[in-house]
């Protein structure tokens, strides 16, 4: 089945759009990043569940306390990999922590997983993305990888060459969809949407950064054919957290996809 076939039946788009709230930060990156209403999964599922999202990110733990497939109807993506923010390593790893099976069983529309491209111990990463890709599929859930350029190899994780290189690995390892940087200007965006083919593109929402900017770059990565934002900190960290998604989905939604 094509990848965009298989997000589409799985609601993870709209017409070939999609936005997806992400809240694996609390694993990833400690509670640093959350305030008194955001460190309560409860109030993201509201968000999530409002309608405006194709998908919601989740680690299993989360999942399997906060997140119900007969309650919520927004499709979950449920991450099985990840690593804590006590660890440095100049050559990341991030190894698998939860099974294709266990995700099926907690209603996931999609598995995400993360390989943190150049790092040295990549081959692990692409090892496990390979048996979980054919995994899931078989179950027929939609597969997102996070292809982050990490390691000694890369001095800067935003160069358009090297995100290209990304995306095609993610083509190439059999992705159905890919959550990826941003390089910062849409015209050599443009080249890391074309390397990745048909596998979709979503990109990383990032740091909190001022809704006016949030806007701009929501409009250029649409503009060179991206399917939308994989975003968390700027929703949710945000004082109107509905607000924001609503004018993102507006745009996200009703922005024509270019003729492949």
């Amino acid at each position: 089945m094509a990848s965009s076939n298989l997000l589409a039946q799985k609601g993870l788009t709209r017409k070939g759009r999609g936005l997806l709230l992400a809240y694996d930060h609390g694993f990833e990156h400690g509670p640093v990043d959350f305030d008194g209403q955001s460190i309560d999964p409860t109030f993201i599922m509201e968000i999530a569940d409002s309608g405006f999202f194709t998908g919601v990110v989740l680690q299993k733990g989360v999942a399997e306390k906060y997140y119900d497939p007969q309650k919520h109807q927004v499709p979950l993506i449920l991450k099985l990999n990840g690593k804590t923010a006590f660890h440095k390593d100049e050559e990341p790893y991030s190894p698998q922590i939860c099974s294709v099976a266990e995700a099926a069983d907690l209603g996931a529309a999609a598995v995400g997983y993360t390989i943190y491209v150049a790092s040295e111990k990549e081959t692990d990463m692409m090892k496990e993305f390979s048996q979980i890709e054919e995994q899931a599929h078989d179950k027929n859930l939609a597969v997102i990888g996070w292809m982050y350029p990490r390691g000694s190899h890369v001095p800067d994780d935003t160069d358009p060459q090297v995100l290209a290189y990304a995306a095609r690995l993610g083509l190439e390892l059999g992705a159905d969809a890919i959550k990826i940087k941003y390089t910062g200007d849409p015209e050599s965006f443009s080249w890391v949407v074309q390397a990745a083919g048909r596998t979709q593109v979503f990109v990383v929402g990032g740091s909190k950064t001022s809704q006016g900017q949030l806007i701009q770059q929501t409009q250029e990565i649409l503009s060179v054919g991206a399917a939308g934002w994989a975003i968390g900190r700027n929703i949710w960290q945000a004082k109107h957290p509905l607000a924001i998604a609503e004018r993102l989905a507006t745009l996200v939604y009703s922005h024509p996809v270019p003729d492949s």
